[in-house]
């Protein structure tokens, strides 16, 4: 409807130049926005006011040309005002809103889908959690942030890839080498020594388990440091398997796994860090390597290569980066914990000395989970020694309400995660109330079933029953639906389709207290079905969209 409303406008822009009553090098596109006081209409413009310097005309001026020139032939538009110093206001007729109903019907699923993407390859990078231990909850918002992103983005017409990035090498995986071998011994009743800053959960001792029930004594006998190496390469490979299938369960499935330990091993963190040494931004000193990295705005040089010959994690992700550029991508986007914050500047700085566009690199920050019940912290599992794991709240509230709650607040802002909030099928619980609005509005169609009421093919004229208010404004909220999406892909927000899912949802329990769908008049039943079917509609592409379920049932 803003297109329609903006080629209106625009020829009315043509005639007055035609007429000479507007001289003006080009026709602009109008901007078009949302009054925030609905009895100012639908949409208003600021054209007439952009336009009085270019014209050399007051902004209320070219406002009254504009509107005298108005094409009022079509049902588009029941009232067009100007107001103030020369905003213009347009209000929608109910004909124009009854066949846009139409429209959104029609489109079944694919309504809120779009080309604006026109194709182009992005890459969502996220979770990429190391392989040693059990997600988190911090995880698990990170999972959903990336996997509702990147959704949002394919709806929105990108061609998009889900990677997960493997941090299968360095310090942190000797650690779970050597943790799960101290175990490991200890199960083969034999003398250990847990390491000072090993990883002490119980599934620890359960990776052990299964390791000796696969080689039985084996390890025990053999030299440390072949011992640890297997330990490691087993606990990895055991921990990766059982994040793919905690992910999966939840939802969430990539297309592609990449180990930094292949990167190591292939050659291509070398050839990463030869490149920066031809291009003189790494340098030596004290037996170390380090990236120039505060030629780029960052606030001290970094180590690639430590003194001891070992790379650092920087090294990898340099070359990790670097790959993900040489595969194609028009853009880069990476979902990191928020304790990463320091590494954008960093990891952009490389990309600039390695001739890459670090602005077609972009990093989502995610805040932290507060998980409580009642209000009461949580307390950190003995199982992870560490933290909640993301398993643990899935199974207790289920996919559906982990997936949402996760959502409801933007990906920077901390995030409070009420267990028993989750778990209430009340109108308190956000989830329950939208997908409950889903659920009733099955219930609705049962209802005309049970009655007789034969569902007739969507057509103005069964449209023409509605007209009220509560109707016309549940067609608007419905329009507002591609543009949220848009919105939510273009701002890197998936949260913006809850937001707005879960505002439909409370407009339409509102209409359903208000007014009945099935009614003693045959011409009011079938125009509301022909409106209720297209909320349903909505809310279900909307949840389906963050990844979550849309009953017919609870």
């Amino acid at each position: 409807m803003k297109d329609a409303l903006r080629d209106l406008i625009s020829q009315a822009l043509e005639k007055a130049c035609a007429d000479g009553v507007l001289s003006l090098e080009r026709v602009p596109v109008a901007h078009l926005e949302v009054p925030r006081d609905p009895t100012h209409g639908d949409l208003a413009s600021n054209i007439a006011m952009s336009l009085a310097k270019p014209a050399k005309m007051a902004p209320r001026a070219i406002a009254e040309v504009i509107c005298e020139r108005l094409d009022r032939s079509t049902d588009l538009l029941r009232d067009v005002e100007i107001a103030g110093p020369g905003f213009i206001n347009f209000s929608f007729s109910d004909d124009a809103w009854r066949g846009r109903l139409l429209e959104i019907i029609s489109a079944g699923d694919d309504f809120g889908s779009s080309r604006v993407g026109e194709g182009r390859r992005v890459q969502v990078e996220f979770v990429s959690a190391n392989p040693t231990g059990p997600l988190h909850i911090g995880h698990g918002r990170g999972a959903v942030v990336g996997d509702a992103l990147a959704r949002v983005l394919a709806a929105s017409g990108y061609d998009v890839d889900r990677e997960y990035y493997v941090n299968d090498a360095g310090r942190q995986m000797e650690m779970l080498g050597q943790s799960v071998y101290a175990r490991y011994l200890e199960l083969c009743g034999r003398a250990s020594e847990f390491p000072d800053e090993g990883y002490p959960g119980d599934y620890v001792i359960d990776v052990a388990k299964a390791l000796r029930e696969r080689d039985g004594d084996k390890w025990a006998d053999a030299p440390e440091g072949e011992a640890v190496d297997a330990a490691r390469s087993f606990g990895g490979d055991l921990l990766l398997e059982r994040i793919r299938v905690d992910l999966a369960e939840f939802g969430i499935e990539f297309d592609c796994f990449t180990s930094e330990k292949a990167l190591r091993e292939d050659g291509t963190v070398s050839a990463a860090t030869e490149e920066l040494k031809k291009t003189q931004h790494l340098y030596e000193h004290e037996g170390a390597l380090w990236f120039r990295s505060t030629g780029f705005g960052d606030d001290k040089d970094r180590t690639v290569v430590k003194s001891n010959g070992d790379l650092t994690y920087f090294a990898s992700d340099i070359a990790y980066h670097r790959s993900k550029f040489t595969r194609g991508y028009d853009e880069i986007i990476d979902v990191w914990g928020a304790d990463h914050h320091g590494y954008v500047k960093r990891v952009g700085a490389a990309l600039e000395a390695l001739g890459l566009d670090s602005k077609r690199f972009r990093v989502l920050l995610v805040q932290i989970v507060n998980l409580t019940r009642d209000g009461e912290p949580v307390r950190m599992g003995k199982r992870t020694g560490e933290f909640v794991e993301l398993r643990q709240v899935v199974d207790e509230v289920g996919p559906d309400l982990a997936r949402f709650f996760f959502l409801m607040r933007k990906a920077d802002a901390q995030l409070e995660f009420d267990l028993e909030l989750a778990r209430r099928q009340t109108a308190e619980n956000p989830v329950f109330y939208v997908q409950y609005a889903h659920t009733r509005i099955a219930g609705i169609f049962r209802q005309a079933e049970a009655k007789g009421v034969v569902l007739l093919e969507p057509s103005l004229g069964v449209a023409a029953a509605l007209g009220n208010e509560d109707e016309i404004a549940l067609i608007r909220t419905l329009n507002e639906f591609p543009e949220v999406v848009e919105g939510a892909a273009a701002a890197y927000e998936p949260h913006r389709v809850v937001f707005y899912v879960q505002r439909l949802a409370g407009e339409f329990h509102r209409f359903y207290t208000r007014h009945k769908c099935v009614t003693d008049d045959a011409d009011l039943t079938a125009g509301r079905l022909l409106l209720v079917q297209a909320v349903k509609q909505v809310i279900g592409r909307a949840l389906r969209l963050v990844g979550v379920s849309a009953p017919d049932r609870m």
